[in-house]
């Protein structure tokens, strides 16, 4: 335990080393690599430099969310070429045949709300699924900055008020509880879509 905690103390070190010389795009590309290589620390990246500089927020949000959206065409490709036979052996029949019908049905939220979620979230699977379904790619990317913008976003204003820690936090709530935090997480998208829809008719008025 002590040699892994080592290695992930000497990792976090490179990263941020690499965000020093970087700069402002060292979001983009953790974001860009987190989604076309490996795992990064996306997460934890954004919190960093939310930290250090909050005024700067909806920048780092928009940064890693379009690093995010961009990262996700090389799994776009492999998918819409011949993804079908590699998302059939990473998923039972009955996940596939459910997340076929949700992209039939809305394929902008199938695809928007788990890139609202953080890991444990295979979002993987889903950008897969999109390819295979033949979803537009305009409309991938635009559900794919969607839901990075919601998720950064939110993390950023919990960074805010509550320092970087939220995002070790946030991850073990996700772990430990993860159907209660999707349950509040679809509760308040309901009450945003339901607040919009409501408030549009009186923005036509005020014309």
């Amino acid at each position: 335990m002590k040699k892994l905690g080592h290695i992930l103390a000497r990792y976090t070190a490179w990263v941020l080393g690499l965000m020093q010389v970087l700069g402002i795009w060292g979001v983009f590309v953790v974001a860009f690599a987190d989604s076309a290589l490996v795992g990064m620390p996306v997460d934890f990246i954004v919190a960093t430099y939310v930290h250090q500089d909050r005024h700067r927020m909806l920048l780092y949000v928009a940064m890693a969310s379009l690093g995010s959206a961009l990262g996700s065409i090389p799994l776009y490709i492999i998918g819409y070429v011949g993804g079908e036979k590699v998302l059939r052996k990473r998923i039972s029949e009955e996940r596939f045949l459910k997340i076929h019908r949700s992209f039939e049905q809305h394929e902008f939220w199938a695809l928007m709300f788990p890139g609202m979620l953080p890991p444990p979230m295979p979002f993987k699977i889903f950008v897969l699924g999109a390819a295979v379904f033949e979803m537009n790619v305009w409309h991938f990317l635009g559900a794919i900055f969607a839901g990075r913008c919601v998720r950064f976003g939110v993390l950023s204003v919990l960074v805010i008020y509550f320092g970087p820690g939220i995002v070790s936090l946030a991850a073990l709530l996700l772990k430990q509880h993860w159907l209660l935090v999707l349950s509040l997480m679809a509760g308040a998208l309901c009450l945003w879509l339901i607040w919009h829809f409501r408030r549009r008719p009186v923005d036509a008025r005020n014309l």
